[in-house]
């Protein structure tokens, strides 16, 4: 199976290191003190960090990450106040993110699950399903074989442009949960 790098340690980085692990894929997990230095054995690669910490991951490691899919998880929202997101309008991370890395196969995916959805592959009653926007077709389905291996449903969003979109809808994920209108263990499912 796959072989996937991860960059950061936190909920989101266990919970999908989990789905593709149960998949079969090799896992490997770099911490905030090992970022610079670490060595990166992953084809694919996971950008589970915060929207700020992305800039020090990628001025260190830009060499190391060509060639390679990089996975951005970002919801870039400005935190102190909940209430716009940090990117030039009608951009997203994932775009600046292969601005910055134009030798990497950029996607955006896991950005509009939590956690525990990824963890238990279920929202309510429904299959948890990441949406991956990416302008790489075979990068697209590496991720989702390696995904989908660990049990939990893939759909192409489409192209990179469409980030934008996945963006702020996972911005309003975010702010609903965090007004408690939703559950932090909850979510959006997809029905097809």
């Amino acid at each position: 199976m796959a072989t996937i790098t991860i960059f950061g340690t936190g909920n989101m980085a266990n919970a999908i290191g989990g789905v593709l692990a149960e998949g079969g894929s090799s896992v490997q997990y770099i911490s905030e003190a090992e970022s610079g230095t670490a060595a990166i054995d992953g084809d694919i690669v996971v950008l589970a960090v915060p929207y700020p910490a992305v800039d020090s991951i990628i001025a260190a490691r830009s060499e190391a990450l060509a060639g390679k899919i990089v996975v951005d998880i970002t919801n870039p929202l400005d935190f102190s106040t909940f209430d716009s997101l940090v990117v030039p309008a009608g951009s997203s991370a994932a775009a600046e993110i292969q601005a910055k890395l134009p030798s990497s196969k950029v996607l955006k995916a896991f950005n509009t699950t939590f956690a525990a959805t990824l963890a238990t592959a279920k929202v309510g009653d429904l299959q948890t399903t990441v949406q991956v926007a990416g302008d790489d077709a075979d990068a697209k389905a590496a991720l989702a074989a390696a995904v989908e291996a660990g049990g939990v449903s893939v759909i192409d969003a489409g192209s990179l442009k469409r980030a934008h979109e996945l963006e702020a809808f996972g911005f309003l994920q975010l702010t609903l949960a965090a007004a408690e209108k939703i559950s932090w263990t909850g979510g959006f499912g997809v029905v097809r």
